[in-house]
């Protein structure tokens, strides 16, 4: 049993908050299972405040989204001192602008599927690729404004230009890598089982298909060659290593094997904030890698540090 005071903290206020009270609540509780002492933070404006005044010896980053995990809540928890779980403050801003990450990425030899980045007030009439193509948002998370454009689309999507588009100026459009959805974790220095995401009444892995029960099915180990297998496994601990993550990751691929096996492996994006429900993607590796969840969550908080 430990008497080490861990503060959760949860919420925050992206759109991604729903998730991040999930996630911090799974993890609260496990941890008092596991003999820790919780404090459950629902993260303000004036969090600095709050955890300066609850010195905890640990902060359980169980956020999500823009300031949660883009190196801001890092920053903060670097200067209090207080040492923090998953990735430090340059890894996390990295991860989270998904151009820079794939530039990283690319030049660590990871493959990635041809891009550009642009304003969204730029898109005119004429595509900016060749469709069938995705455009996402540089720094945003869970499939939060994600729009894919179909080869039969005559001109792109008005969305993307209007006032309802909340998810920034900046936007990666990305060609359309058809096939299956693969997904690894990497837990210190080790990837963990490749899980692939079937999406349940839903056109790809979107929000409701993440979050909803039901939305989508887990399968572990993936169904794949071993060769495959194996190279998942290793361009995540790659991509997990270039772009500097701590303790838990997890990248995204797209897999096209429509012709042939070896198909097309392309690397999506790193996550340094995966979900941390029991049903999520890397509770359910992890577990399948033998820990129960309390024992992979005290591993994450035993693995805490400052300067990260």
């Amino acid at each position: 049993m430990s008497s080490k005071h861990v503060a959760v903290l949860m919420g925050g206020f992206s759109s991604e908050r729903p998730v991040s009270l999930s996630s911090g609540a799974a993890c609260a509780d496990a941890l008092e299972a596991e003999g820790y002492r919780v404090t459950r933070v629902d993260v303000d404006r004036n969090v600095a405040s709050v955890l300066a005044d609850l010195r905890p010896d640990v902060a359980f980053n169980a956020l999500h989204g823009p300031f949660g995990e883009d190196g801001t809540i890092q920053g903060v928890l670097e200067y209090l001192e207080i040492p923090y779980t998953h990735s430090g403050v340059l890894a996390s801003a990295l991860a989270m602008d998904k151009a820079q990450a794939k530039c990283v990425a690319a030049a660590a030899g990871i493959p990635v599927a041809e891009a550009r980045i642009m304003s969204r007030f730029d898109f005119t009439s004429e595509h900016p690729l060749k469709p069938p193509y995705v455009i996402k948002p540089v720094n945003e998370g869970s499939s939060f404004g994600v729009v894919i454009v179909q080869e039969d689309q005559s001109h792109p999507p008005q969305i993307v230009t209007s006032g309802e588009w909340g998810f920034g100026q900046r936007v990666m459009v990305e060609r359309y890598i058809h096939g299956r959805e693969l997904t690894c974790g990497v837990m210190g220095d080790v990837p963990l089982g490749v899980t692939e995401i079937i999406p349940q009444g839903h056109s790809f892995y979107d929000y409701d298909s993440k979050y909803v029960k039901g939305g989508s099915k887990h399968v572990i180990p993936a169904s794949l060659s071993p060769n495959i297998y194996q190279k998942i496994q290793t361009l995540s601990l790659k991509a997990h290593q270039a772009i500097g993550c701590r303790g838990v990751s997890r990248s995204d691929f797209r897999y096209d094997d429509r012709f042939s096996e070896d198909g097309e492996l392309v690397w999506l994006e790193v996550n340094t904030q995966p979900g941390m429900t029991p049903t999520s993607l890397v509770p359910e590796m992890a577990v399948h890698a033998g820990h129960t969840f309390g024992e992979f969550l005290k591993w994450i908080v035993e693995d805490a540090s400052c300067l990260r």
